[in-house]
């Protein structure tokens, strides 16, 4: 064989290697956990496709699991979120809008369980699930000299459109304001009290801020930062947890201490369970770089008077995605010794409809159900 033959085969050797490989990636999870894609960058997202035998049709709602397990005797619990095919939160469902398919080893398909008869219901998540947002503030020159008083105003109704009417241990924000120091200044540490946030908001001054500069591109990276140790110590704690960041500002980034390209890289690649929110005041703003900030949602107010509906619009965002996390949870009929089974969960909000698959494992499972 001569030495060009031999080359020849390596090629086509290392080719067949490359093609098989890349059939094995390309095909190999076709049947594993549902595409992020389609959550758009939003959540954890567990499960699979429902299968075919229960010709559920085509979906408009994303059911994108978060965390799920299994209580004795016999009760499931799965935490998913909502959303629709755009991304969007869907909240506000409740357990009568689910139904629960379970396939066992001895079924064809899957037999739907009576959500009555297996006390199925949306439980409080604040044990494994918890809702921070930060709320960060310009507070330069500009916006204190003509425009605070209605800056607290809108904050204080976003406030109180986010945070629920009752203390919840879950549902906690901060408040945060910049200017043109290398500072991200803290108004308000993280909370659940609403009162202590809108004490803070309405004890600034127009004295606060010693540096009349806007420092934009820094205060959305060291937000960022925050929102991140936020997450990390909620997976120390075994606790699941999404952050929305929400800034205001009435202009652009004058300090020049940090590039608008490693703000944009920190948000871009931010965890996914991170929400982006950005609020624009007045004709001096940059409308592109703020919707490039605000990737999840922007607004923008030609003057101030406009600040209170515009805050609402954000705080709406908010609230809902917050509140599209569900913990749903039922008693199963499987029995310990019927193993491991399929459980398919769909939901119909109007004319929408959509479901995921996962499996739990009935070990220990007996009769009864608290």
């Amino acid at each position: 064989m001569n030495l060009k033959t031999m080359k020849m085969k390596s090629i086509v050797r290392y080719f067949g290697v490359f093609i098989l490989l890349l059939l094995v990636f390309s095909c190999g999870n076709a049947d594993d956990d549902i595409n992020l894609d389609l959550n758009f960058g939003e959540g954890l997202g567990k499960g699979k496709p429902v299968d075919e035998c229960l010709n559920l049709g085509e979906s408009d709602l994303v059911l994108s699991i978060q965390d799920q397990y299994t209580t004795l005797p016999g009760k499931v619990s799965i935490l998913f979120r909502v959303s629709d095919t755009d991304g969007d939160p869907v909240s506000g469902l409740t357990a009568s809008q689910f139904t629960i398919y379970e396939q066992g080893r001895n079924d064809d398909c899957f037999n739907t369980i009576s959500t009555s008869e297996s006390l199925a219901r949306i439980s409080s998540n604040s044990q494994i699930f918890n809702s921070s947002t930060l709320l960060v503030l310009d507070l330069s020159n500009s916006v204190l000299s003509s425009s605070l008083e209605e800056l607290k105003t809108a904050s204080v109704s976003f406030v109180d459109n986010v945070m629920p009417s009752t203390t919840q241990e879950s549902y906690k924000m901060a408040i945060y304001w910049f200017d043109g120091e290398d500072d991200l200044h803290v108004l308000k540490p993280l909370t659940s009290s609403k009162q202590d946030l809108v004490e803070a908001i309405n004890a600034i001054t127009t004295d606060i801020s010693n540096d009349p500069s806007t420092d934009l591109y820094g205060a959305v990276i060291k937000s960022t930062n925050i929102a991140e140790d936020l997450l990390q110590d909620s997976i120390q704690e075994e606790i699941i947890s999404a952050a929305s960041v929400v800034v205001f500002t009435d202009g652009t980034d004058q300090a020049s201490r940090y590039t608008e390209e490693a703000a944009l890289k920190k948000v871009d690649e931010a965890n996914p369970n991170i929400s982006f929110f950005t609020i624009g005041l007045g004709a001096e703003i940059d409308t592109q770089v703020l919707t490039d900030i605000g990737k999840t949602f922007s607004v923008f107010a030609g003057n101030a008077e406009e600040l209170e509906n515009t805050f609402n619009d954000i705080s709406i965002r908010v609230s809902q995605r917050a509140n599209s996390f569900y913990l749903f949870e039922y008693c199963s009929p499987k029995r310990d010794g019927s193993g491991e089974n399929n459980l398919a969960i769909r939901v119909v909000d109007g004319s929408k409809q959509g479901a995921v698959q996962t499996k739990f494992n009935a070990k220990g499972f007996t009769g009864g159900c608290e």
